[in-house]
């Protein structure tokens, strides 16, 4: 056996996995992966209560692989954070 690669990780149904503790599970894919603020409202409020809000920014990690979608309660595009805009007649 060759000890350079580490042993091969298969991972199964029962499996644990991070993402079906998520607030977004059931919520549409198109939704969780947009770029446009106003689909991406669901699931940013979903965010709000979910449990692993900060592992799925942790693990998503946004701002080192371009990601595009909701991580972590903030709307992100090419890796960055895409600021809410503020509302007419608001400072």
């Amino acid at each position: 056996m060759n000890s350079a690669f580490p042993p091969t990780r298969v991972l199964s149904d029962e499996a644990p996995d991070w993402r079906r503790d998520a607030a977004c599970v059931d919520l549409p894919q198109q939704y969780v992966f947009t770029r446009s603020p106003a689909e991406a409202a669901p699931v940013l409020r979903a965010c709000n209560q979910c449990p692993i809000r900060r592992e799925c920014e942790a693990i998503v990690d946004p701002s080192r692989t371009w990601f595009d979608g909701v991580s972590g309660g903030r709307l992100w595009r090419n890796g960055r954070e895409v600021k809410p805009r503020k509302k007419a007649g608001r400072p």
